[in-house]
């Protein structure tokens, strides 16, 4: 383990423990986004898939352990958050078939420089940050606020536009994001993508949709499909049976 990547980390269990994941302990923590993410792709998805702003690597790990057939390449701007990826990759014996480099999605020059080449997935991945710049409050942990925080005009919409670039003609995109921005994805998809469905994620039954799954294949001119809901936890705060099966890696999302 390289010491850049374990400075100021920790070691958790996800997917019922099939996944070793280290993480910085201050920054950015994994959970159920990255984990629904991981389960919205087919068991049967091959080629290669891209997660875009991967961070340490979670959601395209957890793909990658379910969907033998799949290549696996992450990449982040964050030279921690890179070694961190390469390092899980290690550790859950996915580094024969995946790499993390360092590159900006928002940079194409940044992009081929790594060799990350547009139109080259089959499947795309990514949890963009949540917040557009002047958005809430920023965190004091400069690592948190930049993968929490979309910097720049347009910030949600140029990181849907690179994520469209790098996905092949027939290939997927897969990306969760909090449900009041359903309305700004759908925009900024007008036009690149086809056949979208999204899956509404509910805490409760009654209670309103907290996130978004959505999913959209390029050269696709199917209509826009809206999934049944998600419903996360039960009565007594715990988890649902789906949603339960989901975070153990036993269950994908139906599309």
């Amino acid at each position: 383990m390289s010491a850049e990547a374990e400075a100021g980390t920790d070691v958790s269990q996800l997917l019922g423990g099939r996944l070793t994941l280290r993480q910085r302990v201050a920054g950015h923590r994994a959970g159920t986004d990255a984990v629904l993410l991981a389960a919205a792709v087919p068991a049967e998805a091959r080629g290669l898939l891209i997660d875009a702003g991967a961070g340490a690597g979670t959601a395209g790990l957890a793909a990658g352990l379910r969907c033998p057939a799949l290549n696996i390449l992450l990449f982040d701007r964050e030279p921690h958050a890179v070694a961190l990826a390469a390092d899980n990759l290690a550790a859950n014996g996915l580094a024969m078939r995946g790499r993390a480099c360092e590159a900006d999605l928002l940079d194409p020059k940044s992009r081929r420089a790594a060799g990350i080449l547009d139109a080259s997935a089959s499947v795309v991945l990514s949890n963009p940050p949540y917040l557009e710049q002047g958005q809430g409050r920023r965190s004091p942990d400069e690592a948190r606020a930049r993968a929490h925080v979309l910097e720049g005009e347009e910030g949600l919409a140029r990181w849907l536009r690179a994520c469209a670039a790098l996905v092949a003609p027939h290939g997927d995109i897969f990306m969760i994001h909090r449900a009041e921005r359903l309305a700004d994805l759908l925009t900024a998809l007008e036009g690149r993508v086809g056949a979208i469905a999204v899956l509404p994620v509910h805490p409760r039954v009654g209670e309103d949709a907290i996130r978004v799954l959505l999913r959209a294949r390029k050269g696709s001119r199917a209509p826009m499909r809206l999934r049944p809901p998600l419903i996360l936890h039960g009565p007594d705060g715990r988890f649902t049976p789906e949603a339960e099966a989901l975070h153990r890696g036993e269950a994908t999302i139906g599309w």
